[in-house]
């Protein structure tokens, strides 16, 4: 018998399967959920753009731009805004890589990221990268050779990105 039909009497009245929070009135599930992100990938010359976080979590560690969607907004038009906040470029969407939602890709709580391939638009200051304050360094890396610290599950969705590509 399972763990919800041995309950008896009114304290069974309204439960929720476990680990779940309870039903809301318009019967979606109310509580916590993961946050959404999003991050995009920049090649070139067949090499992908990280920079270098300088604030928590995974500080010094080179990471793929991108971060959190805002409510109400749409997950391509944050990336775009993440993008020219981070990076001080436009770009444009080419192509979404994948949707990565393991709990523990960030240490500080549940993230689930759409990642896409962008390619920046060329400007008026020619397209060059100007850093906010969430990353000191911004570096080109060969798809064969990238650094040893890499933050969140990046590494996993370049090696996921370099099986789409076909690269070993």
């Amino acid at each position: 018998m399972s763990k919800l039909k041995s309950l008896k009497g009114p304290a069974s009245a309204g439960r929720h399967p476990p680990n779940r929070p309870p039903k809301g009135p318009l019967g979606w599930w109310e509580g916590r959920s993961p946050i959404l992100t999003t991050d995009g990938i920049i090649l070139k010359n067949r090499k992908i753009l990280l920079v270098k976080r300088q604030i928590p979590p995974f500080i010094n560690y080179w990471v793929i731009p991108g971060g959190h969607v805002d409510y109400g907004e749409r997950v391509e038009e944050a990336l775009k805004r993440e993008m020219k906040e981070e990076l001080g470029v436009s770009v444009k969407i080419k192509k979404l890589i994948g949707v990565y939602s393991d709990p523990k890709r960030d240490p500080r709580y549940h993230t689930v990221s759409a990642v896409y391939l962008c390619q920046p638009i060329r400007q008026a200051q020619g397209g060059k990268i100007c850093l906010d304050r969430e990353a000191s360094e911004f570096k080109y890396f060969s798809l064969k050779n990238l650094p040893k610290k890499i933050g969140f599950d990046h590494r996993k969705i370049i090696n996921d990105f370099k099986k789409q590509l076909k690269i070993k």
